[in-house]
């Protein structure tokens, strides 16, 4: 089942969040010393408070029946009809399973109700997996920008809804 979340189910995101993100992280050699920004060692119960409370964000849920979550994605919306889809992730145990595909299809289907016209999203971009895994979900690969600040390029991805 997928939820949107609420203030008591912040913990148990950033957990899974970590949890999820740290496996790219091991695979690519980052670390909190050389990508303290990335989102394994950034992520904080305090930015996800911040975000539900502040931002004009949509966080949503994977849940298996007993409640626990499993997996993760939150929405950006901005004022040009346009979202952007952050921290998409999923236990690495319940990987292969088809969540996060069904994850994403909820994202497209509440960003569509919303009136978005575009959704985009940034990635590590030498995890050719992940972006091939996007592009076979619809998203076209629109440029890359390397920052000084991750020991990687940033890859974005865009979609029409």
């Amino acid at each position: 089942m997928i939820k949107v979340i609420e203030k008591k189910d912040i913990p148990e995101c950033v957990q899974v969040i970590r949890s999820s993100f740290i496996t790219v992280a091991d695979e690519f050699g980052f670390s909190a010393d050389n990508a303290p920004r990335f989102t394994a060692f950034a992520i904080s119960a305090d930015r996800l408070y911040y975000q539900l409370e502040n931002d004009n964000r949509l966080m949503a849920a994977y849940c298996l029946d007993s409640g626990k979550i499993i997996g993760y994605y939150s929405l950006l919306w901005q004022d040009d009809r346009q979202c952007e889809l952050n921290n998409l992730c999923v236990l690495p145990e319940y990987r292969h399973e088809g969540i996060g595909a069904a994850l994403l299809r909820d994202a497209f289907d509440r960003a569509k109700k919303e009136g978005c016209e575009k959704i985009s999203i940034g990635i590590v971009e030498e995890n050719r997996v992940l972006r091939k895994w996007y592009e076979d979900q619809g998203f076209i690969h629109i440029g890359t920008k390397k920052f000084d600040f991750f020991p990687f390029t940033c890859g974005y991805l865009e979609k029409g809804l």
